[in-house]
């Protein structure tokens, strides 16, 4: 049976007529119009991509409930910017560790938008504590960083992000090997896709094999942590819809 596409070019259709109508009335009276062509395909995405993450670390959750899941909401929070447009123009959905309500975690993160779509995973903007806790991870174990960010299939698949802090953290000698990837800011890698390759039957399993490329990736960074990663080691898995934001934003 030849795959079948989870999205269609109607979810960038309606994305960009609502970025040219951000207003409630013109979201009420083409409301149906969201459910059926970016909510339900968003939702069967996660659906069909649960099981495909739980092979990876069964701590990662794809949670395809329709309130309160891995689909984040299209509604802005408007209590500090009540003149903004009311929606986001772009759909999303998270996929984080289970550790992630009491503790910093990493995580993928799917973006769909017109000519910005991407798929994300790691730590983004980590808080100066965690990143340390990286950093120190990296120069106790060198080997297994690289093995993790220069592997071919790492390299032909993902980015890893570029942006560094304007100077070296205090006692990391400049002329160690991996000192730009000490400066980093985040540990966040990525993949871009266009409308085309986000639309195709295929797009569900480039995220899979993304997301095999950046196991070895993620589960450093979740181990540097002190969080589970395998099958086994026990983790508190507790409902992700008491929190609005994630680190891979």
């Amino acid at each position: 049976m030849p795959l079948q596409p989870n999205f269609t070019p109607k979810l960038f259709s309606f994305l960009r007529n609502l970025k040219r109508n951000n207003n409630r009335e013109w979201f009420q009276a083409h409301k149906a119009e969201y459910e059926t062509s970016v909510r339900e395909p968003f939702l069967r995405f996660i659906r069909d991509f649960h099981p495909q993450l739980e092979k990876l670390s069964p701590h990662l959750i794809a949670d395809p409930k329709p309130s309160g899941g891995s689909l984040l909401r299209i509604y802005k929070d408007l209590r500090f910017r009540p003149d903004a447009p009311p929606y986001q123009t772009h759909a999303a959905a998270r996929f984080p560790h289970s550790a992630w309500k009491k503790a910093v975690a990493p995580g993928f993160y799917l973006h769909v938008e017109p000519k910005k779509s991407f798929f994300a995973g790691g730590l983004w903007r980590p808080d100066p504590q965690t990143r340390s806790r990286v950093r120190d991870a990296i120069m106790s174990d060198p080997s297994r960083w690289k093995k993790a960010t220069r592997s071919k299939a790492f390299k032909m698949h993902c980015q890893l992000s570029e942006e560094v802090m304007k100077r070296l953290p205090p006692g990391v000698d400049p002329d160690h090997p991996l000192a730009e990837d000490l400066q980093k800011k985040d540990f966040i890698m990525w993949a871009t896709f266009t409308e085309e390759e986000v639309c195709a039957p295929d797009f569900l399993n480039r995220i899979v094999i993304i997301c095999r490329a950046s196991g070895p990736f993620m589960e450093f960074l979740t181990r540097a942590l002190g969080l589970p990663w395998a099958e086994g080691e026990k983790a508190q898995v507790r409902d992700i819809a008491e929190i609005d934001s994630f680190e891979v934003v």
